[in-house]
């Protein structure tokens, strides 16, 4: 006899995104919410689905990723993150849990969400970097390419910038934060980092190709400037890669009660 959710829980979590089909569950493929779903189960087998914030593609990364579910196994929130650890592969970690009300969505109280894109600049191959960057062997015209992303920080209709397969009516969007960053570890590596709101469907991907299209000269300046009045996506660049993209930082409107591990993950990554 199946037992009624008594809580919801809250958890915070990062993976490596190379070996999954995505975020979201897919019948007969490995995706990062199936295995999250399986490993659950093991411990209260009448927990719900899982309800994640992001429905990251597959070949794409999370430094920090939020679901929740509703249990009604009495489970302590270090219980839940231990107790998930000792049930899930080397490529997903739970790295904080805590209670919230039954129900709980997090894609209700996202304030918003940063990105970061890996690009390595070499002609060579780096075999601690496949499937982790977008290796360009080109050279790129950094000053090209910051001047393109600086027309598309602020409020705009961004219809122009995402996949066909995204049917939403409201494309515009708020881009508070776009910036390109010299890996300080690694002359060869570049991050684009991108932050706002929300996100239409390859919205980052498109943004990013675009950019090193520009970068490489293989379309002209102005471009996004063109794309934004146009609403075209025809009029953009490509689609960068899956592998270099990491959903980096979430920022919640409410984390619940009784988190474990204390610290301010807020700390941590910046």
């Amino acid at each position: 006899m199946s037992v009624e959710p008594r809580y919801g829980v809250l958890l915070s979590i990062a993976y490596d995104g190379a070996l999954f089909h995505g975020m979201a569950r897919q019948a007969n493929l490995r995706t990062v919410a199936g295995e999250l779903q399986r490993a659950i189960g093991s411990l209260d087998q009448n927990a719900t689905l899982v309800r994640n914030l992001s429905r990251t593609d597959a070949g794409v990364h999370a430094e920090q990723q939020f679901v929740s579910f509703d249990a009604s196994k009495l489970i302590s929130s270090r219980g839940w993150v231990l107790g998930l650890s000792k049930h899930l592969d080397r490529d997903v970690a739970v790295t904080s849990a805590s209670v919230v009300p039954l129900g709980f969505d997090p894609r209700d109280v996202a304030l918003s969400k940063t990105y970061r894109y890996r690009i390595l600049q070499s002609q060579t191959r780096d075999p601690f970097l496949e499937q982790r960057a977008w290796r360009i062997g080109e050279r790129l015209n950094h000053a090209a390419m910051a001047a393109e992303a600086a027309t598309l920080q602020g409020h705009h209709d961004f219809a122009a910038f995402r996949n066909i397969g995204d049917r939403r009516l409201d494309t515009r969007r708020n881009l508070t934060r776009i910036s390109m960053e010299r890996d300080p570890s690694d002359s060869r590596i570049i991050w684009w980092v991108v932050e706002g709101e929300r996100f239409l469907m390859h919205m980052v991907r498109i943004i990013v190709g675009t950019l090193v299209d520009v970068g490489r000269g293989r379309i002209s300046p102005g471009v996004c400037a063109r794309a934004l009045t146009s609403c075209r996506r025809r009029d953009l660049g490509m689609t960068a890669p899956p592998a270099g993209l990491y959903l980096h930082r979430v920022v919640l409107a409410e984390r619940g009660a009784d988190r474990w591990p204390q610290v301010d993950e807020s700390l941590l990554v910046t």
